[in-house]
């Protein structure tokens, strides 16, 4: 009697310790079965969706290319739309889970303001390259120094401006260093002008000096008819007469002619019998009686 008690009350036991067990079991199964499929069609679409959304930016990066557009702005906005299709992609998948698009725009703009406070500097960066395509400092393909680099511009993104120097670097520089700091644009005008100086001796021809100086810049195709170039005295120094060649050129024959330009005057003015000044002193001696 006892044994069968006893056999009855650990049935019992067994019993009630698992029926919670399967109730989770079977909640468990009836969530795996309700969730599985969106979850996977979540996951599905999200592949199909991001790969629309590359097509979608690359034909529009080529019709850009096509078209006369702003060649400062088309990074800037193929950037721009991509980011956006990508969040109105998640808004829909969201909502097609169950997720609540109101919801869902407040957990985005909780995160929005936490990324916001955590990236506090990139954002800045992001204000003023909006700044930079306002205000139009410089574009695409102008000549400018910043921040101690001299370069062509290659791209203004979202946060950062890339230049290309003359050694073929590659300078990346953030848009709030730029806009704090001093820009100058070399292209704006469209020519820019060479100082080149030069020395000849006391006591030389200076009127012959920049007639020679003068033919070599009147003869160079690089340099500019108008405006015309000039050579003028620019100094009296300790050792000679400082000359000052003054050509104007375009951005392509800037360093052309700071180069090469300046040894051609050089070389004309050796072949004209000029000697580079030298350090000179003048002693007097005076006889003692």
């Amino acid at each position: 009697m006892k044994n069968l008690l006893s056999t009855f009350l650990q049935a019992d036991v067994i019993e009630t310790a698992t029926t919670p067990i399967q109730t989770l079991i079977n909640s468990l199964m009836v969530a795996i079965g309700e969730w599985a499929p969106k979850i996977l069609g979540a996951l599905l679409a999200l592949i199909v969706g991001l790969w629309i959304v590359g097509k979608l930016t690359h034909l529009l990066r080529k019709g850009l290319d096509k078209s006369k557009f702003d060649e400062t702005l088309k990074p800037f906005l193929t950037t721009v739309i991509n980011f956006s299709l990508k969040v109105l992609l998640f808004i829909i998948i969201a909502g097609q889970i169950g997720v609540e698009t109101t919801s869902f725009a407040a957990v985005l703009v909780g995160v929005s303001m936490a990324i916001g406070a955590a990236f506090n500097g990139s954002l800045g960066h992001m204000a003023s390259g909006v700044m930079l395509l306002i205000f139009k400092p410089f574009k695409v393909g102008d000549l400018i120094e910043s921040n101690g680099t001299l370069g062509f511009v290659r791209e203004i993104s979202v946060f950062v401006t890339i230049l290309e120097t003359f050694q073929n670097k590659t300078e990346i520089i953030p848009n709030g260093s730029i806009t704090s700091n001093k820009i100058t644009n070399y292209s704006t005008i469209g020519n820019l002008r060479i100082d080149m100086p030069f020395g000849i001796r006391y006591g030389a021809d200076i009127e012959k000096a920049k007639e020679i100086a003068l033919t070599v810049l009147q003869n160079d195709a690089n340099v500019l008819k108008n405006p015309a170039p000039r050579i003028a005295v620019n100094n009296l120094g300790e050792n000679g007469v400082e000359l000052l060649a003054l050509p104007y050129v375009t951005i392509d024959g800037y360093w052309d002619v700071y180069w090469d330009t300046r040894q051609k005057i050089v070389e004309e003015l050796g072949k004209a019998g000029y000697e580079a000044p030298l350090p000179q002193r003048v002693v007097n001696i005076k006889n003692q009686a």
